[in-house]
Formats: structure tokens, sequence, C-alpha cells
């Protein structure tokens, strides 16, 4: 299996909507960060096909060749769109979803919204949390953070020199193209992503007991550690991964990526098959 994604496009809410897909196994849907697109990540995702895992991968609204959604589009019509692409091509549910950033807002929405869709979250240096610095003892809040301060940050999360080469050509091309085409989408989104406070849908996950996995670069400084404290604190003690690295680590190092992430969703399959066994026992006892 060489993992080589197919891309192929399909009809969304009467939109044109484009994706990779490839493997088989479990499905998994991927999510992208803001600006860039699924191809964007297309190293790491090869990797997760090729240990097992059917991976489909939409290119979001207004990025990669899918058309944007209206100009007052929410959170929730992000989630939206992203249940409707997973009823039309996933063929299986519920799914596990894997958000990167922007991305990760928009899965753990549309697991809120639509939870007879997905199983399970991975959240990869994703946005969400309420928090954005702290100074001394006092923590400014994510709506407190001007957009440039975002900006600020893109050329240290690029560094060092050996992963400029690597990061930089697939960011700032995606980036680019994307801007080129749908200018109003991506600078919407942009505002969508930086007022995305999902303490509530978080505690509800929580309530429900959806499994949840967070991933982190320590380096990150886009999404701060204070704002992923304040995700995993809202969401009550998920598995919490660290990795060395920033806010494109897994765009730097596919190989980890692929190995960081399959060992979650190994982790996930292994406890959603205790959890059936767990269940088929107590029926039994019960019968």
């Amino acid at each position: 299996m060489d993992g080589l994604l197919r891309w192929e496009t399909t009809t969304i809410q009467g939109r044109h909507a484009a994706y990779g897909a490839a493997g088989p196994g479990p499905t998994v849907v991927f999510l992208h960060g803001w600006a860039v697109s699924n191809q964007t990540y297309k190293a790491g995702l090869k990797r997760l096909v090729q240990n097992g895992f059917r991976v489909l991968a939409p290119a979001l609204p207004g990025f990669g060749g899918s058309e944007p959604l209206p100009d007052d589009a929410e959170m929730a019509d992000y989630a939206a769109w992203v249940s409707d692409f997973v009823g039309a091509v996933s063929g299986a549910v519920p799914v596990v979803l894997i958000g990167h950033s922007f991305g990760g807002g928009v899965a753990i929405r549309t697991a809120y919204d639509h939870p007879d869709q997905v199983r399970a979250l991975v959240l990869v240096n994703s946005i969400g949390g309420s928090a954005w610095r702290k100074h001394g003892s006092v923590v400014e809040a994510l709506q407190a953070r001007p957009l440039w301060d975002w900006g600020l940050h893109f050329p240290r999360d690029v560094w060092p020199v050996r992963q400029v080469r690597r990061v930089l050509p697939v960011i700032l091309g995606d980036v680019f193209t994307n801007a080129v085409r749908n200018p109003r989408a991506v600078w919407h989104s942009a505002n969508v992503a930086r007022l995305a406070d999902l303490t509530d849908e978080l505690e509800a996950l929580k309530e429900r007991r959806l499994p949840v996995v967070v991933v982190w670069g320590d380096r990150d400084g886009i999404v701060t550690r204070e704002s992923i404290e304040s995700l995993v604190a809202a969401v009550g003690a998920p598995e919490v991964v660290t990795v060395e690295g920033n806010h494109s680590w897994l765009l730097a190092d596919p190989d980890r990526f692929g190995e960081v992430i399959t060992n979650v969703l190994t982790v996930i399959e292994r406890a959603a098959a205790d959890a059936t066994e767990v269940d088929e026992v107590a029926s039994l006892r019960t019968a």
C-alpha cells in the first residue's frame, strides 16, 4: 500500500467540494488548519494510510478548491458542512475527527452539534480554549487577542532553519492560492477562528464522555499554552500528548505526525473494543 491519497470532488450543500481519500480500516476524517488546505498535510496523512487507517481529508469551505460558505457563516455552519460531508462521503459513521488548529475548532463544534457522527476527537494544536495569555496572575481572554498578534507569531513558527525549507513553501503556496481564490472567505474564517471560545461545547462533550485526545507542540506561539490549558480544563482532563515543536510541527515532521497520531488512534480503537466487550458482558449478566 503506497498510502497516496486520491484527490476527488463532490457536492456538499449544493457547492463544489474537494477532498482526499485513501485506505481501508477505521475511518478518520482530517480537518486542516486556517488558510491552508487538505493537500498541505498529504505527507503526514500518507503515513496514517500506510498504518492501516482509512483517511478522508476534505478541503474546508473557501480553501483548496472547495466553494466558500456565505459571508456570515459561523463555526456552526462549518460544522454543518463537515457533517454533510461525512454523511455523503464516509459511508461509515461514527468517525474519528482529527482537527489541526482552525480544523480542531470545527471538529469540536461538529462533535457538539452532530454527536451521532463522531465517536472520538483528536485535537492537534487546536483552537477552542477561552484564554490567550497570562500577565502575572491575570489570564487574558481569547477575545482580547487582536488579529495581528496571531500573524506576529508566524515567522517564529516556521523556524528553525532546518524546517524552513520544508514548511514555508508549502504554507505560503497554499495561503497565497487560497487568498487569491477566495480572499473574503480567508479573512472571514480568520475572524471566526480568532473568536472561537468553545468552552460550552467542550464542557458538553465532557458530560457526554466523548473520548478526546489533545496533542500540542510545546513551542506553539499561535495557539498558546494558556489556550491549550483552558481547552483541556473545559473538556475535563482528556489524554494530553505533548510533542517537541511549534504550531506546524506536523508539517515539519510528517513521520513523527504519523507515529504520534497512529499511536493515539490505536489507543482509541483499543478503548472502544474494551468498552464494547464490557457492554456485551453486562448485557449477558442482565439477560
